[in-house]
């Protein structure tokens, strides 16, 4: 896939203090979510190029769960697009709920992703272990440790993305 804009959004990540695994991995995320967003010509391509490459810039700043947030945050300080800053806020499985987040020890938001945009970008963050690919079956096998409800979450935003997009 051309890389028009990947130095932009790579230097974007270097900036915040993303390792070269991280922009890896977000390189790796943004090529599976644009093959899903080429399948659908209602999508915005753009936004999800954009929100794929910058879904894990909280990890400059932190590894744990909050770095959905911390990203989020950063780039609406940077002036991004509130449709940019939500992808990355609702990237982490298949989302998290308010009551998920308060639980985890981050701010109370609703933190589900709604719009196709947000759903590819979440569904190819959960195929891609590092740079990685992996099958939707391995994806779920790789979070058996989390809740039901959650792995079940995950299972049903796979099967609406793929569904919607191929």
């Amino acid at each position: 896939m051309p890389d028009q804009t990947t130095g932009k959004y790579e230097k974007i990540l270097r900036d915040a203090g993303c390792s070269p695994k991280v922009i890896a991995h977000c390189r790796a995320v943004r090529d599976c979510a644009c093959e899903y967003a080429q399948a659908n010509p209602s999508v915005d391509f753009s936004l999800v190029e954009e929100g794929a490459m910058l879904h894990d810039i909280g990890r400059g700043t932190t590894h744990s769960i909050a770095h959905a947030q911390v990203g989020a945050d950063l780039l609406r300080a940077k002036g991004f697009s509130e449709n940019v800053a939500r992808i990355v806020e609702c990237h982490t499985g298949a989302g998290l709920t308010a009551d998920e987040c308060s639980l985890l020890g981050l701010i109370p938001r609703d933190c589900i992703p709604t719009t196709l945009e947000e759903k590819i970008v979440c569904h190819a963050d959960n195929l891609c272990a590092g740079a990685h690919r992996m099958s939707i079956e391995q994806s779920i096998s790789s979070v058996s440790h989390l809740p039901h409800k959650v792995r079940e979450r995950m299972y049903k935003l796979a099967t609406e993305v793929e569904l919607l997009c191929k």
